[in-house]
């Protein structure tokens, strides 16, 4: 930043290092700043919506994505933060609609299939949800399935001691997700428990 003061991109990752450790004010001041040396940025419009989405301001974050969406409506992460989003406000049927888009849209995304395994479970549809957790386990003997998520869908059904058993699988394969933990609001559950915050010191994090 103080060799190109105007990198929107720059700006951008700042804000995230500063949202993942603690400095909401500051990652939200510094992702605005992207956005507006780039308004037309796909990643800087959906990336305004992620920072309002972790600090758990999610109506103003539901607003920042419909407006990436206008830009891109066919843009798959949007879609899943939307859903995600939806999903923190009790609105499963409008998460689940946005997670399905966003898998019609790439097949191949698991982190749409393991959303939709999630809303299943939080909103009392244990079979659907087991079901996807299945349809991972078989998926993962031929692709990468990241344990990040397989501990989420744990942890919707209230299974707490197997979604820390994958979490711990996704610290030892340094799994991309687990930056995100020190924020992820899907782990809220988890956050006052000393063995949390055992893991996120081990990462590098403040508890």
């Amino acid at each position: 930043i103080e060799l190109s003061p105007n990198l929107a991109i720059a700006h951008q990752w700042y804000g995230f290092y500063l949202l993942f450790n603690g400095r909401e004010d500051e990652a939200f001041k510094e992702v605005t700043r992207a956005l507006e040396l780039d308004p037309l940025s796909l990643p800087a419009n959906g990336d305004v919506g992620t920072v309002l989405h972790c600090t758990r301001r999610y109506d103003q974050a539901i607003e920042q994505y419909h407006k990436a969406l206008e830009l891109e409506p066919n843009r798959d992460r949007t879609l899943l933060w939307l859903g995600w989003a939806y999903e923190r406000k009790g609105m499963y049927e409008e998460a689940n609609a946005e997670f399905m888009r966003a898998r019609s849209l790439s097949p191949d995304n698991m982190e749409a299939l393991s959303a939709l395994g999630c809303t299943f479970a939080l909103s009392g549809q244990t079979d659907e949800a087991r079901s996807v957790l299945e349809e991972l386990s078989e998926l993962s003997a031929g692709r990468y399935i990241s344990p990040y998520n397989m501990a989420l869908v744990y942890l919707s059904l209230g299974e707490k001691g197997k979604a820390y058993e994958w979490l711990e699988k996704a610290y030892e394969e340094r799994a991309e997700w687990m930056i995100y933990l020190s924020v992820d609001p899907r782990f809220d559950s988890l956050r006052a428990e000393p063995r949390f915050k055992e893991l996120l010191q081990r990462i590098g994090f403040r508890p």
